[in-house]
Order: structure tokens, then sequence, then C-alpha cells
């Protein structure tokens, strides 16, 4: 392969001390979140705010003993009764746009369901029930869902700056540990479709304790991470090492060690990025047997391409050519499988157009810059066939047959 012969024994011991220092990293941070999981203190004034003027009955006339402060500016009272009636008051501070909570079975957007107000541009009180049948507007089905509605209306209002949004559940058994997503517009809906959300977050809420997790809380953020990872992994990263290897062999031995550095670096940020997955799978348990699946695989790739770092036969062993179409071929495969993962992310995870067009961009530059080096590479292999062309020896000529003169 035109590579150094052998590794020095102290770098081989650095990369394992890295990857050994960074696994230590992660099981420290694991730790931490779970210490810092407990309950997020409400707010107090706001929870002293008298209903009875503004909401209609049943909503006005119950105590609400859970009230806490979820998210910026959001406030959840709720009681739930001995006979399983779960009564939900969600407050925030309103301008124009939409407020709904989300009910979700894994803390992802898909597949759950949500109850969402808002107040049309004639001051009309609207609310109705969605199911989040995927990550785009066309998707979120209006009048649908699997929420338990009881025969009371929900009820919507404005008080100050605030609105409100009161519904009730009937549940066939106590609610306990439940994702909730919460999320907003500015946007009015057009006929009851809702436009895409300006933020959103997830939480959990433990309805038996009357507590939220801060762990939960950062749920969103550490979704976002696991994304970034990935993306700068397997979508930037990786893919730049396998371009240093195969377009700059040329500037020998100094594009090995690019290699060899690069694809470390991104098997480390990769490495990070399955961890945020399996932490966040064995939180919320989603339905995500794709992704999960092709993560693995490609995680399992990965690893078995360090390994062949350090099982890479002389340049001069026989065997040297089998490792090269492995190496090669399942670094080809991890990379592809890779890009496959990233979208499934973007789909499942119900990332935003932001994310669809950031990863489309990266994709298009890395195909543009391909394109332009294997131009170049298939430049320079010409122009070295014809120097040897042209330098090639003529061969050698023959005399011409004698000419013999009768005399």
């Amino acid at each position: 392969m035109g590579d150094p012969g052998s590794k020095p024994v102290s770098a081989s011991r650095l990369i394992v001390s890295i990857c050994l220092l960074i696994l230590a990293l992660e099981r420290q941070i694991l730790a931490a979140t779970d210490e810092n999981a407990g309950t997020y203190p409400g707010d107090l004034e706001a929870c002293k705010t008298d209903l009875t003027s503004f909401l209609p009955p049943p909503y006005q006339n119950m105590s609400y003993p859970s009230c806490m402060s979820v998210w910026n500016n959001f406030i959840l009272r709720y009681y739930q009764s001995k006979d399983d009636l779960l009564t939900i008051v969600l407050s925030a501070e309103y301008t124009t746009g939409w407020v709904g909570i989300g009910f979700s079975r894994d803390g992802f957007m898909v597949g759950s369901s949500a109850m969402v107000g808002w107040f049309n541009k004639k001051g009309q009180a609207k609310v109705m029930q969605y199911y989040l049948q995927g990550t785009v507007p066309s998707q979120v089905m209006p009048g649908k869902g699997e929420l338990p509605l009881s025969g009371v209306p929900a009820a919507l209002a404005l008080h100050g700056a605030s609105i409100y949004l009161a519904f009730q559940l009937k549940l066939t058994k106590p609610l306990l540990r439940q994702p909730i997503i919460l999320a907003f517009g500015f946007t009015y809906p057009k006929h009851h479709r809702l436009t895409h959300h300006d933020d959103k977050t997830t939480i959990i809420i433990n309805f038996n304790a009357g507590s939220m997790s801060f762990a939960a809380k950062g749920m969103s953020s550490r979704k976002k991470s696991h994304g970034i990872l990935g993306m700068l992994a397997w979508g930037l990263i990786l893919p730049t090492g396998a371009i240093v290897a195969r377009y700059f062999r040329h500037k020998d031995p100094l594009w090995y060690y690019l290699h060899t550095v690069i694809q470390l670096v991104g098997f480390i940020i990769g490495l990070g990025a399955a961890v945020l997955g399996v932490q966040l799978y064995n939180e919320f348990h989603p339905d995500i047997a794709a992704h999960r699946g092709i993560g693995i695989f490609i995680l399992v790739l990965t690893i078995l391409q360090v390994l062949a770092f350090f099982l890479r036969p002389n340049k001069d062993s026989k065997i040297r050519k089998y490792w090269n179409w492995y190496h090669n071929w399942f670094g080809r495969l991890a990379l592809f499988f890779g890009a496959v993962n990233i979208v499934l992310g973007i789909q499942v995870g119900g990332a935003g157009s932001q994310w669809k067009i950031g990863y489309g961009f990266l994709v298009g530059t890395i195909m543009a810059s391909v394109t332009v080096l294997e131009a170049l590479l298939w430049m320079r292999s010409s122009g070295k066939a014809d120097l040897s062309s042209a330098f090639q020896m003529n061969p050698v000529d023959q005399a011409p047959p004698s000419t013999f003169i009768k005399g």
C-alpha cells in the first residue's frame, strides 16, 4: 500500500490509552447525569393564580396539588383522582400561534398524541387533539390521536399574558412515569393544520410523585448531541480520512499518518455518539429498531477497522492483499451505512429542516470534492502514463537488407 511497514509501539499504546480515557470520561458523565436526576421546583407565584375567574368547571373547582414549572415559561398543573381521572392545566406566555402538550410512548415525537390550543386571528378559541404520525406538518393529523379524553370538553382561556389549556383523560390505570412533549409555534394553524414548531422539548413527569427528572429535561439536548456527534463522525471526519487515503498517496508517508489520526478522531467521536445513543435507548426505550440495528452494525465495523490497524501485516507479506481488501471494503460499508443511519436518525428523531439542509450541504460538499479529486487523480495517472510512453526505448533499428550488385 505504500505505507510505513511498522508502527512504533509507543504510538499503539498512546492510541489505546486515549480510547480508555475517553471511555472512562464517558462513564463519569453518564454517572453524573444519573446523580443529577431529581425534581424541578415549581414557580410558586404562577401556581398561586386563581383559576376560578377564567376557566369553566370542573377545571376551576380543583385544588391541583401538583404544580410545577416544567420548561421556559410553561407551568403544568394536574390532579389524578382515585378513579384514574387525570385533569391537566397547561399554561404558558402567549402572543400568537399555538401551544401543545404531547404524550409519548418512548420520548420521541413520532407516534405520540397531543392536545393543542390556540386563538385564531378573530380571537376564537380552538382546542384539538392531534396524532403525530411523522415529522412533517402533513403527517400531523388533526382530530385524531390515542388520548382517552373524558366526556368533559377541553377548555382554552387567556388570562393576562398567559394561555391556559385544560383537558381531562379517563385512564384505565394510574399514570406513573410518562414522557411528555412540550412545543409551541408562533404561526397560526391553517385549516387546523399545524405549522412546524418553533421550539420543543421532552421531559418525563412522575405523575405519582409529582416530580420531573432533570435527566429527562435534558433529553432533547442529549438527542441533539447524539445527532451532532454522529454527523461529525460519519458525515465529515471519517469520509475525510477515506479521501486522504485514496487521493493523497503520492504524499508518502504523510498521507498514512494523516489517515490514521483522522480516522482515530472520527472513531472516538463516533464512539461518543454511540454511548449517548445507548443512554437514550436505555432511558426511553424508543421504537427505532432500524436506526439502532444499523448503529450497532457500523460500530462493529469501526471496531474491526481499529483492530485492523493493530493486525496489519507487513507490506511484503503474502496475505497483505487480503488485508487490503478487508480494510477497504469494510471501511466503505461502514461509511455507506453511516450515511444511511444519519438519514434515519434525522427522520426518527423528529429533526427539523435545518438538519436536513445541513446534512444535504455536507454530502454535496463531499461529493463535489470527491469528483474534483477523482478527476485530478485520473489526470495525474494519465500524465504518468504519457511520460512513461515518451521515455520508452525504441526497438533496435534493423539494418536494411544488403544490396548485391551483379558484376
